[in-house]
């Protein structure tokens, strides 16, 4: 909040003319650089938290699934064999009610495996087979791209 002075006018001694009145206006450069200082923080850890769990992918030449499905699935599965729904831990026998219950019993909703590559080849095939048996059709495994 601020003052301002304005002549009186007329008078001449100056100082009996002059009348001070309150500002009506609100001073927003603080909070305009609040704001942007907060815009810089999230643009900077937004990249950061769509990572989800970290997950040791192996290399593949395989092309890019097109970007058909608007809210894929994703399990992952990590390097001691635990398993994930997004960024939820769930055992291994409540992954497929999980799953039957986030897609509504939609078996052409798509579902991206993620499997750490130091898994045992079998660990991540058991996953696939028990979302395949499921009824689920589209079960994909990601894969970092080899250069």
């Amino acid at each position: 909040m601020g003052a301002s002075l304005s002549s009186g006018g007329g008078s001449r001694s100056g100082r009996r003319g002059r009348s001070y009145r309150k500002m009506s206006d609100i001073n927003v450069t603080p909070f305009v650089d609040v704001m942007l200082v907060l815009l810089i923080v999230f643009m900077v850890t937004a990249p950061l938290l769509t990572a989800g769990v970290p997950v040791d992918l192996p290399k593949s030449e395989a092309k890019q699934i097109a970007d058909e499905d608007n809210k894929p699935l994703e399990i992952s599965v990590t390097k001691d064999g635990k398993l994930f729904v997004g960024e939820t831990e769930v055992e291994r026998d409540r992954l497929i009610p999980l799953l039957s219950s986030m897609t509504n019993n939609d078996p052409d909703r798509r579902i991206f495996i993620r499997g750490d590559q130091g898994l045992p080849y079998g660990d991540v095939m058991d996953v696939i087979g028990s979302v395949n048996k499921a009824g689920f059709r589209k079960v994909a495994l990601i894969s970092n791209p080899s250069k």
